[in-house]
């Protein structure tokens, strides 16, 4: 077998971009997406291309790279990002990719640097992208300022780094001036990432979206979240119970005298933000439902702020109280795998084994991620049968799910009817 082949006739881009289209415009509201969309290695590069090519993705925090010549880097399919602070103190974002040959220039995961210099010929850029150094092997003709790193779009807000590949990203600035003044009681400029983890899903990326927009089988499967977590965050949600609702009146009235913001706020379908109580009597997504940090976080003056819930589309979902934060981030390896990210942030002048310990902090959403991992591997290879057709979604228990399906129906019909078809190859 050839190690790349052309697309066959069947393969070909341009008419995967019509069968697409066609099956979204046809698709039945309130019913899960046909199988291809979750499987289908043509329609997954199309995914790449329109949805994590063009939207705005969640990449990391500010407080990971917090000084000059900081870095983080990650990978946005066969696209590797390097984000860097810069000398202005600005956070700066490039495709990780040398001008010269194309070897990527950061191989770690973070670092601190005084330039960004290519490993394999010491290629030199400052850390605005302006190439510093190529050698004089290139000639006295050569034009330093000809190759500087190729920029990506970036935008920071509440401690939040989001980046975008599209050439004209979508509009964010509503949901971003809403998110600094949620997370303005956080001071966001001095918080620290505790501890993360990543697993990697053998699902597709959507299966891991789907099962997060709803709680309809929290019940069945995650005891450990349900000592701290209401099943629901809106008392408008029919299954919101006059407890839960009297609940909700007297924490607003509290976090309204301490000036915290609480509104439901949503941006279309893509973005939602919204503080809610957990379980009365308990504060923080702990097993025993108190604080996992002992020093609170930015101004907060009490541990009892239950969870402020961020979502962003396609790929994060959080969670604030008023101790730690927990934040979630989603990125698609492959047809079938997906790699999901999670950090619990605390103040940076917590000390670990004095202020916090990790094992417990991170227990409960450690056994919820795997709780998921496996309900969504079990989710995709149901859908791998030629039994699987598409099922109904509750509108009671799954409305969140039926939201992020039309957001992706949308954004991918509006993408695809904007794009410009490009050669590609399959390898196989």
């Amino acid at each position: 077998m050839d190690p790349i082949s052309p697309l066959h006739l069947d393969d070909d881009l341009a008419s995967a971009r019509q069968a697409t289209s066609a099956m979204l415009a046809g698709r039945a509201q309130n019913l899960s997406l046909p199988q291809p969309f979750y499987n289908d290695a043509r329609l997954f590069a199309l995914d790449m291309q329109e949805i994590f090519g063009k939207e705005w993705l969640f990449a990391g925090m500010t407080c990971e790279i917090p000084a000059k010549g900081n870095y983080m880097t990650l990978e946005i399919g066969d696209n590797p990002v390097i984000l860097v602070r810069g000398n202005d103190g600005a956070v700066h974002g490039f495709h990780n990719v040398c001008r010269h040959r194309g070897s990527r220039l950061c191989v770690s995961d973070k670092g601190k640097v005084a330039k960004l210099v290519c490993p394999y010929h010491q290629w030199t850029y400052e850390l605005d992208g302006r190439l510093l150094f190529a050698g004089t092997d290139m000639g006295e003709n050569f034009d330093l300022n000809a190759y500087g790193l190729k920029p990506v779009h970036v935008r920071t807000a509440g401690g939040f780094i989001f980046v975008s590949l599209a050439e004209q990203p979508p509009a964010l600035d509503d949901f971003l001036e809403t998110l600094e003044h949620y997370l303005e009681p956080y001071d966001m400029a001095n918080v620290k990432v505790a501890v993360e983890s990543s697993i990697v899903e053998q699902c597709n990326w959507k299966l891991v979206i789907e099962n997060n927009r709803e709680c309809y089988h929290c019940n069945g499967a995650h005891p450990e979240l349900l000592n701290s977590l209401q099943e629901f965050d809106d008392t408008d949600d029919p299954r919101a119970t006059p407890a839960y609702k009297a609940l909700v009146a007297k924490k607003q009235s509290e976090w309204d005298e301490q000036r915290v913001p609480w509104q439901l706020k949503r941006f279309g379908k893509r973005n939602r933000l919204t503080r809610t109580p957990l379980l009365d009597g308990i504060v923080s997504m702990t097993m025993d439902g108190q604080p996992a940090c002992n020093k609170l976080m930015g101004r907060l003056e009490s541990p009892d702020m239950g969870s402020l819930r961020i979502l962003h589309l396609p790929n994060s979902w959080n969670h604030f109280m008023g101790d730690h934060a927990i934040v979630f981030r989603v990125l698609p390896l492959g047809p079938q795998q997906t790699l999901v990210t999670t950090k619990w942030l605390v103040h940076k002048d917590a000390v670990e084994g004095v202020d916090y310990h990790t094992e417990t902090m991170r227990r409960v959403w450690d056994a919820t991620n795997d709780q998921d991992r496996r309900l969504a591997e079990e989710n995709q290879r149901g859908i791998n049968s030629k039994a699987y057709q598409p099922g109904p979604y509750s509108e009671t228990y799954e409305f969140g799910v039926i939201d992020f399906i039309n957001w992706y129906s949308e954004r991918m019909q509006e993408n695809l009817g904007n794009s410009v078809p490009s050669l590609q190859v399959v390898r196989s």
